[in-house]
């Protein structure tokens, strides 16, 4: 394996041993504190631990709005997420075997013991992509159990793994229909492989935690790409002034789409300023590196911008908010996401699935009633500094997922650049920003 697949300034990692198919993989967990979370969101709530990459707020990006305590979808009370992160081998792809740049990122709305559902909404900006339990979602407004993200050819076995799971467990229905959402990363891993398995998505499950969540190359996100650098997961929240009814929005990206050229910062031209460090072959024979690779020039020959690039790709956006909303106040929101995604300089292309989900804490045990029940709902008066706080949130937390992403190289020797964060102070340092 590549060393700068291993390499983290964020964690220090270990394995864990996995099945896939016939064969051992190493399932990389992240540990905090000394503390061993396997593929689980930090449960520190501490500040920035040192050595971490900075994240948008460290920066100071002008981005907008006041971030929770934690500038995460766990500053929503009740939140956890989990990431089981799988990376393994180096070199030529043989599918079946590896690279493996992969792995599954869970949210759990109120806790992984808390059985009760949310009110809930979904929304697609652009339908190339899969979110499974949107049918029932938009006919109840219910959203039942968690939320998983993973890659396009492990939907099923995530959807299936989290029935598993929750077969058995007090207050559960007897059927399920679970919200499983991907994104594609078959340049980097050997998605056709299908390395994902019901193993790992119990363990992402169950390791879920509220606190610090894992960003980057970890989860789901490990082998995505973001407008041409390398993407994953981030997070960011938002939390309203009192006046506004002191309500948080916590965003959770897994982001895969757009093209470098677009890419804007705080309306900042990032992309147009680093044309170079595109992706690329980390061997001088392209040929070799077969089709996985794009056909990518060698990493050592002269970088050129790509003015064929049609932001293809995907992005799958959750939302969480203790706003007491409803069903029909939350689609609302989840179509705000798209101005987040915008303001990053995504436009919803043609090849991109672009797909949100949002939901809310509030009204506990209302979803699950059997009989008339009462509920609170926020004035749609009083709805617009919501719509701010999630396009914020969106937007950041797409910015925190290219900042926390590091270098990486998979299939074939496809290797996909980090942000480069000292570039990019000096560019928003150039526009005033």
């Amino acid at each position: 394996m590549s060393p700068d697949c291993w390499r983290s300034d964020r964690a220090r990692r270990a394995t864990i041993a996995g099945t896939t198919r016939s064969r051992r993989v190493r399932l990389l967990a992240l540990a905090a504190g000394g503390v061993l979370l396997a593929g689980s969101a930090l449960a520190a709530q501490s500040p920035q631990p040192p050595g971490m990459k900075p994240r948008a707020r460290d920066l100071a990006l002008p981005i907008g709005g006041t971030a929770g305590p934690l500038d995460a979808i766990t500053d929503v009370a009740g939140v956890e997420v989990g990431h089981t992160t799988l990376i393994a081998g180096s070199g030529k792809l043989v599918v079946g075997t590896g690279p493996i740049r992969t792995g599954v990122t869970v949210i759990h709305p109120r806790g992984r013991a808390n059985p009760d559902p949310v009110f809930g909404a979904w929304f697609t900006l652009n339908g190339n992509g899969e979110m499974t339990g949107t049918t029932w979602l938009q006919e109840s407004g219910v959203l039942e159990g968690p939320i998983a993200i993973t890659n396009t050819h492990s939907v099923g076995v995530v959807r299936d793994a989290i029935l598993q799971w929750q077969v058995g467990k007090p207050g559960m229905q007897p059927w399920g229909l679970p919200v499983v959402a991907e994104t594609y990363d078959g340049g980097l891993n050997d998605i056709n492989g299908f390395h994902v398995r019901p193993e790992h998505v119990i363990s992402a499950l169950e390791s879920a935690r509220a606190g610090r969540v894992q960003e980057g190359n970890v989860g789901g996100g490990t082998g995505m790409v973001c407008h041409g650098f390398k993407g994953g997961i981030g997070t960011a929240s938002r939390r309203l002034p009192s006046e506004q009814g002191g309500y948080t929005v916590g965003v959770l990206v897994q982001c895969n789409y757009g093209a470098r050229r677009d890419l804007r910062i705080a309306g900042v031209p990032v992309g147009e300023e680093i044309a170079d460090l595109q992706p690329c072959t980390a061997t001088r024979d392209v040929s070799a590196a077969g089709t996985g690779s794009g056909q990518r020039r060698p990493c050592d020959a002269p970088a050129q911008a790509r003015p064929d690039d049609d932001g293809a790709g995907s992005i799958i956006v959750v939302v969480a908010t203790d706003a007491p909303l409803l069903p029909h106040q939350l689609k609302r929101i989840a179509t705000r996401v798209s101005l987040g995604v915008g303001r990053m300089g995504g436009w919803g292309s043609n090849p991109s699935g672009d797909i949100f989900v949002a939901f809310s804490t509030a009204n506990p045990g209302a979803a699950a009633a059997a009989d008339t029940t009462s509920v609170r709902m926020l004035a749609n008066a009083r709805i617009s500094p919501l719509f701010v706080a999630t396009a914020q949130a969106t937007e950041e937390a797409i910015v925190n997922a290219l900042l926390a992403a590091e270098t990486m190289t998979g299939a074939n020797d496809l290797r996909v650049y980090a942000l480069p964060v000292d570039r990019l102070r000096a560019i928003m340092k150039k526009y005033a920003r």
